[in-house]
């Protein structure tokens, strides 16, 4: 079995393999690649996709082979497996961590290699803790997740609201978080696992865990986070954008004109988020009487038939569905997959987005617009972040730098 490795790839490393895109894959990883893409199953198949000899095919798949991460028909033909000569990707050959940590709940799971979940807890915790006292928590509930794992953890994910440095590990832009920014966050981690730690904004993993499971997979998509906080994944062409800083799609903070003179949490005045972030909608419904603590506490209550709480997440969706009509425009999307607390009600809330959407957006833009549920539901942070770990880890790039390693 491969052992963890410690380093992140390089911008260089991201950069050379993005410069081989176009030309024919030759390296074991981009070997793995085709395999674990299902674009090749036999080494007649790599031979045919990559032009390489057949001893230099045999060369790479038996390094594969040698590190599990390939498995051969032959070696499951006799429990009712592939066939011989087929190829398999070992989604077992190491396991990922994913931790989604928000304003109010942290998500922790142990993930297989093709995002299965093995274990998992959630817990809540206070609005405003800060990373000294949470992180030395999820450092100890993660060491009994791993309690018993055999495989090697090559990577973790984890996410947090606002905008993040994926090169440094570390938030640099939270307005919710406050404590969080310029805090390097592996460190935490490291009495537990030396893996490499990979950080992303909590939207755009939300995107992630859409490309990872949705079978019929669409290439350009908008992943709305509607909870406490309002934020937007964009996937163009197949992949997440994050933008020059990793601040793509701060939807939540965009200045609307109807919510002039309104405080935001971020200390500005005029935000989206004072009319339709979940943290708004909980302060108007106490406003109106209703005990609710969390916008989780709202949608239930919007489930159960309040009229109320169905009000306030329909307009919630109006208030967003202006914003998002402008992104439609620009980016004409083929789906707009809602994500987050409020998911949960998302009839009573997409039928207002809807509203303003059509009402707004280009009719070209909005032809074969669909408006669909995250497909992972609660669990969509923490399959966006293992998305997030494996999309770093399996790379060809670092799995040819994990086979050289161990063959050095």
């Amino acid at each position: 079995m491969l052992s963890p490795v410690t380093q992140t790839p390089t911008r260089a490393a991201a950069q050379r393999t993005e410069a081989r895109e176009s030309a024919a894959p030759a390296t074991a990883g981009e070997l793995l690649d085709l395999v674990r893409s299902g674009r090749a199953s036999t080494r007649s198949q790599l031979r045919t996709l990559t032009g390489l000899s057949r001893t230099a095919i045999t060369t790479r798949v038996s390094s594969l082979t040698s590190a599990g991460l390939l498995l051969l028909g032959e070696e499951l033909a006799s429990t009712g497996g592939r066939p011989p000569g087929a190829l398999i990707f070992n989604q077992h050959a190491g396991v990922v961590v994913a931790i989604a940590i928000g304003r109010s709940r942290s998500q922790l799971a142990v993930m297989d290699l093709d995002g299965e979940e093995l274990s998992s807890d959630s817990q809540d915790h206070e609005v405003g803790v800060g990373p000294d006292e949470l992180m030395p928590q999820i450092a100890g509930r993660l060491a009994s997740l791993l309690d018993g794992v055999e495989p090697p953890v090559l990577g973790v994910g984890l996410s947090l609201p606002g905008t993040l440095d994926s090169q440094r590990g570390i938030s640099i832009g939270s307005p919710v978080m406050s404590g969080w920014d310029g805090v390097a966050l592996a460190p935490y981690l490291g009495e537990v696992t030396h893996a490499p730690l990979f950080v992303g904004n909590d939207a755009d993993v939300l995107a992630r865990s859409e490309l990872l499971g949705r079978s019929a997979a669409l290439d350009d998509v908008l992943v709305l986070k509607a909870s406490t906080g309002l934020g937007l994944g964009i996937i163009a062409d197949g992949r997440v954008l994050s933008g020059h800083l990793g601040a793509a799609g701060e939807i939540g903070h965009t200045k609307v004109d109807s919510a002039a003179g309104l405080q935001c949490r971020c200390g500005a005045t005029g935000c989206l988020e004072t009319l339709a972030g979940g943290w708004a909608l909980v302060a108007r419904a106490r406003e109106s009487g209703h005990e609710v603590g969390h916008l989780r506490d709202l949608v239930a209550l919007a489930l159960q038939g309040d009229p109320t709480a169905r009000g306030l997440l329909r307009d919630s969706g109006r208030e967003l569905g202006e914003v998002l009509a402008i992104a439609i425009n620009l980016l004409n999307p083929a789906a707009v997959v809602i994500g987050g607390d409020m998911a949960s009600a998302f009839d009573f809330h997409v039928a207002g987005i809807r509203e303003s959407v059509y009402a707004l957006a280009a009719p070209l833009a909005t032809r074969d617009l669909q408006f669909l549920p995250a497909t992972h539901g609660d669990r969509a942070g923490l399959v966006g972040c293992a998305a997030l770990a494996l999309d770093h880890v399996l790379a060809p790039v670092a799995v040819d730098a994990r086979l050289a390693a161990a063959a050095s």
